[in-house]
């Protein structure tokens, strides 16, 4: 069959050379083109191989070429995967040396062949063949929301191989032009893959920020939002202590639907500054992911390491002072850990209190409300009285009138 085809090329070729009509030669083309699909059995491939050699020769017309690869496009995607597959490949291969007078061809097959990929769980691959596509680079002019969703797509396929580093650079390339698309939905991608990076490059806070405001976003479906909601609530868990991750636990605490999810004890735990031993957790670890089981550089556990954290906080609200040897044994570390954690807490901020080593003590100072408290006040009252100067300086009268109306009240 394949013979028969090739024959069929080369005289429809002699035709476009001399006297055909585009017309009738495009319609010659597509006839083909149909029987060879309708025919189908073991020659398909090389019959379509053949057709494909044929039409992208430099002696057919750049018109009619265009038009019948892109009839050639529409029927690839209704072949099974494997004989698209080897096809895509094949015409992407012959191609490649005129792929600027193909562009919208090829991205088109790039596509295809990439949901091929991504069906077979070949992340990598599909991502591969996406990037081909020159977005940026190629004559062709691609449509904001088209560039965004193939963007966000490499991404995502980056993220499930667990290449973090690559689907943060493609989702840096959509950030540049989410603000330019109108569509909802994409936004919504743009935000959930965005959250994923964040969460694989252990930005906790932050991917449960965003996971949190995904989770009330009405356009997702209620099992989606209630997924968000559980992924917020794992990173906070995992999140290293300080006050904005009290702010989060305080934030997911006072959300009823979190008492729905199955970590919510362990939450509950956490906002009520109460210890948490290693028994609680044999559930919770369970729901992590492969990422977020991995080994910090003191070989501990990203959620060992939070507990242990959460559990020092929990601690200085409970003592005054603490040996190290009972400060290991309340955090079920060794005594030098538990001071190297603690030292660092103490370093960047996250926890008040000094550290004795002579006697190994940890110390723990008690942040007293109300000097805080006044401070903030007295910030606020200096930033009114900044707004009201400036106010004046542009509108006196209309501060002379109001001032005037406060008086006689």
């Amino acid at each position: 069959m394949a013979n028969n085809v090739k024959q069929q090329l080369v005289q429809l070729a002699a035709l476009a050379h001399s006297s055909g009509s585009h017309k009738d030669v495009t319609e010659r083309y597509k006839i083909i083109l149909e029987s060879v699909i309708q025919t189908g059995g073991a020659e398909l491939v090389p019959s379509l191989q053949a057709f494909v050699d044929a039409l992208v020769n430099e002696n057919v017309s750049l018109v009619i070429s265009r038009q019948i690869l892109t009839d050639f496009c529409a029927h690839l995607t209704k072949l099974p995967d494997k004989v698209a597959k080897e096809v895509a490949h094949f015409t992407l291969d012959r191609v490649h040396t005129r792929v600027i007078s193909f562009e919208e061809q090829v991205a088109a097959i790039r596509q295809h062949l990439a949901d091929i990929y991504e069906r077979e769980q070949c992340w990598r691959d599909a991502a591969s063949v996406l990037v081909g596509i020159p977005l940026e680079t190629g004559q062709k002019q691609y449509a904001t929301d088209y560039k965004l969703e193939t963007y966000l797509k490499i991404a995502r396929l980056y993220l499930e191989d667990e290449d973090p580093v690559q689907a943060e650079a493609y989702i840096n390339r959509a950030s540049l032009l989410q603000a330019d698309s109108q569509s909802e939905k994409l936004q919504i991608h743009y935000k959930a893959c965005y959250a994923r990076v964040l969460d694989y490059r252990r930005k906790f806070i932050e991917a449960a920020q965003r996971y949190n405001e995904l989770s009330y976003r009405s356009i997702i479906e209620e099992s989606e939002r209630m997924t968000a909601l559980k992924s917020a609530l794992i990173c906070t868990i995992l999140a290293s202590a300080g006050q904005q991750r009290s702010r989060m636990l305080a934030t997911l605490f006072k959300d009823e639907r979190c008492q729905q999810l199955p970590a919510y004890n362990i939450l509950e735990k956490m906002y009520l500054d109460r210890i948490i031993r290693s028994a609680d957790l044999q559930e919770f670890e369970g729901f992590l992911q492969q990422h977020q089981k991995a080994v910090t550089s003191d070989g501990s556990t990203i959620l060992d390491r939070a507990v242990i954290e959460h559990n020092l906080l929990s601690a200085s609200k409970l003592y005054n002072n603490i040996s190290f040897e009972e400060l290991g044994s309340l955090l079920e570390i060794p005594p030098t850990k538990a001071e190297k954690i603690a030292s660092q807490m103490i370093t960047e901020g996250r926890m008040n209190g000094n550290i004795d080593q002579i006697d190994s003590i940890v110390h723990f100072e008690a942040r007293e409300a109300l000097p805080s408290w006044d401070k903030q006040i007295q910030s606020l009252c200096f930033q009114v009285n900044t707004i009201i100067e400036k106010v004046s300086q542009s509108a006196p009268d209309w501060i002379a009138k109001t001032m005037d109306s406060t008086m006689t009240q």
